[in-house]
């Protein structure tokens, strides 16, 4: 039985030919935000011949990226007026603010308005008018890979979804904005704000970010206890993942055993397990049972409302943790990787 709220038969996916740029014929789509999405998608929907504004402070370091790109941004509240489809890209936390300041106020009936997390729709952060179209086109990488990927003449699979269809012609849209920054050459997958959002959440919280970073942390500060050098432990602990997580990337788990010893497979079937158990898989439910009940998400902008005083001593103690220390020393050594250290 699916799980509740996941869709239970095969999902829908969309190429170019059923996700023509028709639906974007003459309209003009504003981009709200030129940071990694922002840049992507204003860029690539340009490149495939759609009219496109952007929103964004001129004297930051992203206005003046998207003035050397060719655009000319202007204040948001102005891009809302002149759009027809609304693209916004911003930080969540930032949105609901904006949204209630600059957009809504211009989101007149007929408009798109667009989003690429579903995130403030889904937690009703963000509440549109009925008589506007809502949809999502979330592209599966990060921004540089969704607009180098199209410069290769390829694309990024993208999920799309429509939350409100007032137009009847939402989802036609949708699918011009996802074939128009790429996504139709690689596949465009049908789902629904709330898988999107919520999954993407949890892996976020439990496996992609949050796992990794504590299992990380947890595996260098047993080495070292323990009396190994911490600059074996980072190599170890650190260092490596890459080397099993580009394997992974490449040819799932299965690939990954194949490539590594016979050792090393045998330690990762038989010990695995003990790290990730029934405690673990307990938390993790929890953790999943916090996102949906919307627990995390008003947790998260109480902290944001707040000045993010959590936030900013958590992150501060792990940039100053003993493998953060070790590491930006190691990495100096290592010209190749093209270290990048946040000051």
């Amino acid at each position: 039985m699916a799980a509740a709220g996941s869709t239970s038969s095969p999902l829908k996916i969309y190429y170019e030919q059923e996700a023509t740029l028709a639906g974007l014929a003459g309209k003009t789509v504003a981009v709200l935000g030129y940071g990694s999405q922002g840049h992507a998608h204003a860029q690539n929907l340009r490149e495939s011949g759609v009219k496109v504004i952007v929103a964004n402070r001129r004297d930051s370091a992203n206005g003046k990226l998207a003035i050397s790109h060719g655009f000319d941004p202007m204040p948001v509240a102005d891009a809302v007026k002149a759009a027809d489809l609304i693209i916004l890209t911003l930080p969540d936390e930032l949105q609901s603010d904006i949204y209630q300041k600059d957009i809504l106020p211009h989101l007149k009936a007929g408009k798109i308005f667009g989003a690429t997390h579903g995130f403030n729709i889904h937690f009703k952060q963000i509440v549109p008018p009925k008589d506007v179209d809502v949809v999502m086109i979330a592209p599966k990488g990060p921004g540089h890979l969704v607009r180098s990927e199209f410069v290769k003449g390829g694309g990024v699979p993208c999920l799309v979804a429509v939350h409100q269809d007032a137009s009847g012609k939402a989802l036609q849209t949708a699918l011009a904005w996802g074939n128009g920054v790429g996504g139709g050459r690689a596949g465009i997958i049908h789902t629904t704000f709330k898988d999107e959002c919520e999954t993407d959440l949890f892996g976020e919280q439990v496996v992609l970010c949050g796992g990794l970073s504590a299992l990380i942390k947890a595996g260098f500060e047993t080495l070292v206890k323990n009396g190994y050098p911490p600059e074996m432990a980072y190599f170890e602990c650190v260092h490596e993942v890459k080397l099993i997580v580009d394997l992974i990337y490449q040819g799932g788990l299965d690939y990954m055993r194949y490539s590594i010893s016979n050792t090393a497979e045998y330690g990762d079937l038989t010990r695995g397990p003990r790290i990730i158990t029934d405690e673990t898989k307990k938390e993790m439910q929890k953790i999943l049972d916090e996102i949906t009940s919307g627990k995390f998400a008003a947790e998260w902008m109480a902290e944001h409302k707040a000045g993010k005083p959590r936030f900013n001593a958590l992150y501060q103690a792990d940039k100053n943790h003993p493998v953060e220390v070790t590491g930006r020393r190691l990495r100096k050594m290592m010209k190749w990787i093209n270290a990048k250290e946040i000051d």
